[in-house]
């Protein structure tokens, strides 16, 4: 695996590196005489952020050369740069993922970067349903604004319909849903998109923590709108806040990125083991014995797994070793959500 081999071909199973291609993760190659492209893979959302940047401004343009590369080829790991706190912030499937890309980022084109605390990437989402009656009016002096939006909201739970037709699960929750339930003219068609946008828009950033909204269904029922006032943004600025006026009576909850954890780890030290998984609140699900040693599966919440590589280590004199993915967002404990809510309304989003 050290040495470099020439091959002039490849078949099907065979692991191949080509140079001097321009390509990113998840693009088909083929001859140039046909047309197919393979599907694209499922990526997962990110589960974990960090604020990272330069520690000189002189690495800033290696600083962005190594970012746009670790995108392309890695379709988990995102960058955004976040306004309201100028900084930049990457985000990916763990800890360990971040913490790989600062160190190739170090090593490969020497640039020393400063991190921020991890931030785990919590959601909202609603238990119940809320109706909603808003009219916006705003009179100015000339044309003025008016949009008035009748509906409610309510969750859309996974798998309403029930198993799929060969029996198999059925498919996730979709994260927004927007129903027109109109009858009649009371709002004209051409507003429909704009009321739609508005209430995309509301669900960026939830009452509770700020953290964006999801497995919500909206359903507009009806309205009425001013022959002159009326426009788009109207209607738009009309769902927003008709979105903002609802949510808080529809049982808000705030949810968490569990991950599934497998922790290998010599058998005398089992006790600790699981011990330390129930500390940090996970569900053990399997335990199997393997000749001298035991494999423990658990689901544990992400915002409790930092340090966990450290505590196994210590634990089991280095012998321990634990991987983990990411399994499903579940709602949080009433004392956690009123935690990240406090912390959200005292001046940042719940860490």
């Amino acid at each position: 695996s050290d040495e470099l081999q020439d091959v002039p071909s490849s078949s099907a199973g065979e692991i191949v590196a080509m140079f001097g291609v321009e390509c990113a993760s998840g693009d088909t190659f083929t001859d140039g005489k046909v047309k197919y492209a393979l599907g694209s893979m499922h990526v997962p959302d990110p589960v974990m952020s960090l604020a990272i940047r330069p520690v000189s401004r002189e690495s800033g343009t290696q600083f962005s050369k190594a970012l746009n590369r670790f995108q392309r080829e890695d379709p988990t790991f995102r960058v955004k740069f976040d306004p309201e706190t100028a900084e930049t912030i990457i985000s990916g499937m763990g800890e360990l993922h971040l913490e790989i890309y600062v160190e190739r980022m170090r090593r490969e084109y020497k640039v020393d970067a400063q991190v921020g605390k991890p931030r785990v990437n919590f959601r909202e989402t609603i238990a119940g349903r809320a109706d909603f009656d808003y009219l916006h009016k705003k009179q100015s002096g000339g044309q003025g604004q008016y949009g008035r939006v009748v509906g409610y909201i309510e969750p859309i739970s996974a798998g309403e319909d029930g198993p799929e037709e060969d029996g198999s699960a059925p498919p996730k929750a979709e994260k927004f849903e927007f129903v027109n339930n109109l009858v009649g003219n009371n709002i004209p068609p051409g507003f429909i998109p704009s009321i739609e946008k508005g209430f995309r828009e509301a669900c960026n950033s939830g009452n509770l923590t700020g953290h964006p909204v999801e497995g919500v269904r909206v359903v507009i029922t009806d309205g009425a709108a001013h022959a002159v006032d009326s426009n788009e943004m109207a209607f738009k600025l009309a769902s927003l806040y008709a979105f903002r006026q609802a949510y808080p009576e529809a049982v808000p909850q705030v949810l968490e990125p569990v991950m599934r954890v497998e922790i290998r780890a010599p058998t005398e030290f089992q006790g600790d083991v699981i011990g330390s998984v129930n500390r940090r609140k996970g569900f053990i699900s399997d335990s199997r014995q393997d000749l001298d040693e035991v494999a423990i599966e658990a689901s544990v919440p992400l915002n409790n797994m930092f340090g966990y590589s450290t505590e196994l280590r210590s634990m089991t004199q280095g012998k321990g070793e634990f991987t983990m993915e990411y399994a499903n967002h579940a709602p949080v404990t009433q004392e956690v959500q009123n935690e990240l809510a406090n912390q959200f309304s005292s001046g940042g989003k719940g860490k």
